[in-house]
């Protein structure tokens, strides 16, 4: 992958933790720069940004506590992603990864093609959330 895409990836990713780009604006930059999806990994506190060609990028996570929980419970991501994109004065991203991880979110893949999220706990257990219209 070329220097500037993964200056791309990595300047979404630090925004994110920083509060400084909101979720659109980030998959706005994303989409501009060709990249059709990204993958969070909580276990690995990783993440990947994939191009349509095959070719991805992973970069490390700040890490955020707390252990992802054994038990999935979906309707507690749909209500965190929900906080989310109110996006009230109480919200971070760090904020968000500790507490989906508490609700038991391993992994999630984010598409830009299919214009979704789905979550995944331990045991594979899914949630799919659509991005707003």
């Amino acid at each position: 992958m070329d220097a500037e895409r993964i200056y791309i990836a990595e300047t979404c990713l630090k925004a994110a933790h920083e509060g400084t780009l909101s979720f659109p604006e980030i998959v706005g930059k994303l989409i501009a720069a060709g990249f059709e999806g990204y993958a969070v990994d909580y276990r690995r506190n990783s993440q990947a940004f994939y191009l349509p060609d095959g070719d991805s990028v992973m970069l490390e996570m700040r890490s955020s506590s707390g252990d992802v929980a054994p038990a999935f419970d979906p309707a507690e991501v749909e209500r965190l992603v929900r906080w989310a994109q109110a996006n009230p004065v109480d919200y971070s991203y760090i904020a968000f990864c500790e507490k989906v991880k508490a609700a038991g979110c391993a992994f999630y893949l984010v598409s830009f093609l299919g214009r979704r999220v789905v979550y995944f706990g331990r045991t594979a257990e899914t949630h799919v959330e659509h991005f707003p219209s």
